[in-house]
């Protein structure tokens, strides 16, 4: 630790642009980074923050198949894309063939960097795993069988699915400019010994709606969903990920999943970091129907559940299932703040996978860019 300080000073301790993991820094400091401290840390969360490590198996082939030329709307080229919004990496797998594989910001194919809010989708597709296995026994159980703690808050009403669908009515603040913001403090608080910090920061927020009735994206409640997972199976995430998808379907690299340095919590709601490639094998384990290792891995139906819209998120043609955003032609997406995004086309049988290092957590010029992204490479997809 002292190690750490004389390297990186006071003022820049957790901000270093390489060294070593920092006992107690506040995970949530990652929203108020500068542009350099973002582009050098998104590829090395894991020498910043206390993590675990999710290990791979044999790697799950992706051979090259026929080049894509994305076709943007208004002419802009994938480099001018790139450069322009800070882009890391990209990946579109189609048919199961790698069309198109770029990178930026000196990433490559070794570089795991991190994915915010897609990890949501990784934790939920867990929930499917436990519901096979029998560890969860249904998405209607009160959450408080598995977390107790929450009993005497307004979460004691909420199911597994309202958590899931983020439409427990808890009231929540996900402004990541904000730093007075429930997404900036939750990690914050008194620990009480044997319950998870996050847990005892969720136990105290209030109710805003009845459960079921309002859709507000929290990224706690995706802690909850994670730490439930664990009580359920007995198992961390990176273990579970890795016994059920990560080692039997052939991850190429290992991945790191976030947790906290006292209680060993993980951060369900944005804690992995993996490769381009293994972002892009996670999306073709789910086209390839929840398979892994010659096996089910997911509960009878799942996938089709999971991607559906379960929630009316304002904003037509799209919505919200069990952690993913939902598209009305049967696509679904995982998105991260600083523009992460895992996109899967069922229909298309596409994977299209970016990685970057946004000036800002979001913003609707970004996203929208983004999106005309994803549209261009649709449109180059049928070349």
């Amino acid at each position: 630790m002292t190690r750490c300080l004389r390297r990186v000073g006071l003022g820049g301790l957790l901000l270093a642009l390489g060294a070593c993991a920092v006992p107690h820094a506040r995970r949530t400091d990652v929203l108020f980074w500068n542009q350099p401290q973002r582009e050098a840390a998104f590829r090395a969360m894991d020498t910043h923050y206390a993590s675990n490590v999710v290990h791979h198996g044999t790697p799950y082939p992706l051979p090259a198949g026929t080049p894509l030329h994305p076709r943007f709307a208004d002419g802009t080229t994938l480099e001018r894309y790139m450069a322009d919004h800070h882009v890391a990496g990209i990946m579109v797998v189609q048919h199961g063939k790698v069309r198109l594989e770029r990178y930026g910001l000196g990433a490559g194919p070794a570089t795991r960097w991190t994915s915010f809010s897609v990890a949501k989708s990784f934790t939920a597709t867990l929930v499917g795993a436990a519901l096979h296995d029998g560890a969860i026994h249904g998405l209607d159980d009160k959450v408080i069988r598995y977390l107790p703690e929450l009993a005497a808050g307004a979460y004691r009403d909420v199911t597994v699915r309202q958590l899931l669908t983020m439409t427990s009515g808890v009231r929540w603040n996900e402004d990541y400019a904000d730093p007075a913001s429930d997404v900036a403090r939750m990690y914050e608080g008194t620990r009480q010994p044997g319950v998870p910090l996050l847990v005892s920061y969720m136990a105290a927020l209030p109710r805003q709606f009845a459960p079921g009735q309002q859709w507000v994206y929290k990224t706690g409640e995706t802690d909850l969903v994670g730490i439930l997972v664990t009580r359920a199976t007995g198992r961390t995430l990176a273990a579970y990920l890795a016994e059920k998808v990560w080692e039997p379907y052939g991850m190429g690299s290992d991945a790191f999943w976030l947790k906290d340095d006292v209680d060993g919590t993980e951060a369900g709601g944005s804690g992995v970091s993996a490769t381009l490639g293994d972002y892009a094998r996670f999306g073709q384990f789910l086209l390839d129907g929840g398979r892994a290792g010659g096996r089910q891995v997911l509960d009878d139906g799942w996938l089709a559940d999971a991607t559906a819209k379960h929630a009316d998120i304002g904003a037509p043609g799209r919505g919200y299932g069990y952690q993913w955003w939902t598209y009305d032609d049967g696509g679904y997406a995982g998105i991260g703040i600083f523009g992460q995004l895992l996109h899967v086309d069922p229909a298309r049988e596409l994977v299209i996978v970016q990685l970057a290092a946004w000036p800002v957590a979001t913003s609707d010029a970004e996203a929208l860019a983004r999106a005309a992204f994803v549209r261009a490479v649709i449109a180059g997809a049928g070349d």
